[in-house]
């Protein structure tokens, strides 16, 4: 058993340089002198019975007392203990009935006091009717009626006071313990929402809780100065702040889900310049019975400051859509491609085909699969989609009917030094497939870009854009022609938070082999989305398009990359420059200061998603690029560099490289 399990009340486990004020003072004295009840995880319901028992007899007490005084009778002791017997013994009847003792007290509400009154409604009705129409009583009365009103009102009100200080003082006790406790952590809470005053009672009434709230904080102006369970409600601005800091506030408990990004940003600088820690509670979705899990509050991450409130989707339409049909996805086993996995499996579609070229995240994400969707129907196939028969075998076996196509190489640095290998899978191999859901007639094919395809400056961004170029121009060119039934669809995103080659992980490791913390230049920016947020573009994309659109998230602001070290490492308890220095390493190769989702061409039209714009990009001639991928594919195939970006550069004029060897053709052109 831990110290905190044992409520060791002492002084010395009181927080070094934390100034109690009298009211913590207070709480903490009430704990220590009542610390025998501390062990009792709720008062025994015979325990309750018998104090229920007592208020009833000293209510009757009472009455008696002042009906007799009223009738100017001499009380004698005979009758008025057998009286007491009889309503005693009627009352507790009615106790038994009901269960008026059953609950906990400190989770009492409005049944137990419904129960309470009960109770006691058809005890004084029985006891009224025996006490004047009964033979037994011919003689003399019990009460007068009007004594048992007395005593009806008397014990229920009683009753309700017995439960609130019962209430009141086990609180008192839970604080001075939380004050007293070894580590116990002054919590503030953000916004006063029925989820987070939920929260708040249960990091109360949890005894063995590391967190004490102190307090909530509300944006809301008219919130200020009053208060909600007994603790006050604070604003950020500075004579709240230091009165927080009196009371040594040292976390913050914020549901990302229920804040905006830029609210987000304000909040994070605010803990910062505060050191206090920011914490996240629970989803929702992860309660148990109602309840949040107290034990499953956490350090805050960085994605859930860079995310945004999730986008909504139209989940009906979209299960309409995917069920009982079989559904692809290629890349499956990378950052994208798997959370396309996890959420058209809760569609459960007809077949579900993981298609991958790695073998070992695959395998795992099969045997994620099995252990969460047990009835699901999908097959792991191990393909690459550079090989034009393997893919057609699938196709032709299967005849999937919606493609999320997501495999494709996208380290932009690496790619810049194998542009044969980035063609090769970013672009022939998206030919590859696009072209086979044409010939097998599939509903939809959805192709997953980047915003790095816009006015690029790199290899890797330009491949994907000569994919985005062949795939509009063949649905064009079929359109024009009526000989297409599938959908091909365009979505473009900038970068995933926490996929694999993202920066937050190579920061996040950086940070733990304390430092230094590298950023490519001062000034580089970046839109950044959640793998969540990504996929549910791609699924809402693939539902309401029609063909041919290139499909844009409203991304927000971008984040500039230096501010994001920072943030990670105060998040992670260190000082930038200070205890983790940032070092600047100058711009890799293909690399650009701040991405783009639309080129200076395009323009955009509205969706009924606010999130989701469409981009109307520059139309090409299906012949020619067909023409000039023959040409790509042979280049490719021999590993001719120059050649293949000599041609991408053909196809896509506005690639300019930077930073790179394949400069000197764009000074040639």
């Amino acid at each position: 058993m831990t110290s905190r399990s044992k409520f060791c009340v002492t002084n010395k486990y009181i927080e070094k340089g934390m100034k109690l004020s009298f009211k913590h003072r207070l709480l903490r004295f009430i704990s220590t002198t009542f610390s025998s009840l501390k062990t009792l995880p709720h008062l025994p319901r015979w325990m309750v019975l018998f104090m229920d028992t007592c208020i009833s007899m000293f209510a009757f007490t009472i009455s008696y007392l002042i009906c007799y005084e009223l009738l100017n009778a001499v009380i004698t002791m005979v009758p008025f203990l057998m009286k007491l017997l009889f309503n005693t013994s009627i009352t507790v009847f009615f106790f038994l009935v009901f269960k008026s003792y059953a609950g906990i007290i400190r989770y009492s509400g409005f049944m137990d006091t419904l129960r309470i009154f009960v109770a006691l409604l058809c005890a004084n009705i029985l006891m009224v009717a025996i006490s004047n129409f009964s033979p037994l009583f011919s003689d003399t009365i019990v009460l007068l009626n009007s004594g048992f009103f007395i005593s009806f009102i008397l014990t229920f009100v009683l009753m309700l006071l017995f439960r609130v200080v019962t209430r009141v003082l086990y609180d008192l006790i839970k604080n001075g313990n939380q004050i007293a406790i070894q580590g116990c952590t002054p919590l503030v809470i953000l916004g006063i929402t029925p989820s987070n005053v939920s929260i708040a009672k249960m990091i109360k009434n949890d005894a063995t809780s590391s967190y004490r709230v102190v307090g909530f904080i509300s944006t809301n102006s008219r919130d200020i100065d009053k208060s909600v369970l007994n603790e006050p409600v604070f604003s950020m601005n500075k004579k709240d702040t230091a009165k927080m800091k009196r009371q040594g506030v040292k976390a913050m408990l914020i549901d990302p889900a229920e804040v905006e990004r830029r609210e987000k940003q304000e909040i994070a600088k605010y803990c910062m310049d505060n050191k206090i820690q920011i914490l996240s509670p629970p989803p929702v979705s992860e309660w148990i019975n109602g309840q949040p899990n107290i034990g499953k509050i956490k350090s805050i991450q960085i994605e859930d400051l860079l995310g945004r409130v999730p986008i909504k989707i139209s989940v009906e339409e979209i299960a309409k859509s995917l069920g009982q049909t079989c559904v692809m996805v290629t890349g499956a086993a990378g950052s994208i491609g798997s959370e396309i996995v996890r959420q058209v499996a809760q569609f459960n579609p007809k077949l579900l085909l993981l298609c991958d070229n790695a073998e070992t995240p695959l395998h795992h994400l099969q045997l994620e699969l099995e252990e969460k969707f047990p009835e699901l129907n999908f097959l792991p196939v191990v393909c690459d989609v550079r090989n034009y028969d393997r893919m057609e075998q699938i196709f032709k076996t299967c005849r999937p009917s919606y493609i999320y196509h997501a495999a494709a190489y996208k380290h932009v640095p690496l790619m810049e030094k194998h542009p044969s290998e980035a063609v090769y899978t970013n672009a022939i191999g998206s030919k590859n497939v696009v072209d086979l859901a044409i010939k097998y007639e599939a509903e939809v094919f959805v192709m997953v870009s980047t915003d790095k395809a816009v006015n690029p400056t790199n290899v890797m961004g330009t491949s994907k854009r000569i994919a985005e170029i062949y795939v509009q121009s063949l649905f064009k060119y079929l359109k024009n022609n009526q000989h297409t039934k599938t959908k091909i669809i365009t979505t473009r995103f900038g970068n995933v938070l926490g996929s694999n080659g993202s920066v937050i992980p190579l920061f996040k490791n950086q940070i733990a082999n304390g430092g230094p913390v590298t950023v490519t230049h001062p000034d580089i920016t970046r839109y950044f989305m959640t793998i969540r947020e990504a996929c549910r573009l791609v699924l809402e994309a693939g539902n309401m398009g029609k063909g041919g659109e290139i499909f844009v998230f409203d991304m927000g602001s971008p984040v500039k990359i230096i501010d994001l070290a920072e943030k990670m490492i105060h998040l992670a308890g260190f000082a930038p420059y200070k205890d983790i220095d940032i070092k600047i390493t100058g711009l890799r190769q293909g690399e650009k200061l701040f991405e783009e989702l639309l080129a200076n061409e395009e323009s955009t039209q509205p969706t009924h998603n606010a999130k989701i714009l469409i981009g109307s990009a520059r139309e090409y001639d299906y012949l020619i690029v067909n023409e000039q991928f023959e040409k790509l594919l042979s280049y490719v195939l021999d590993y001719k560099d120059e050649e293949v970006v000599k041609i991408m550069k053909e196809l896509v004029p506005e690639f300019i490289s930077v930073n790179s060897p394949y400069e000197v053709l764009d000074k040639e052109k």
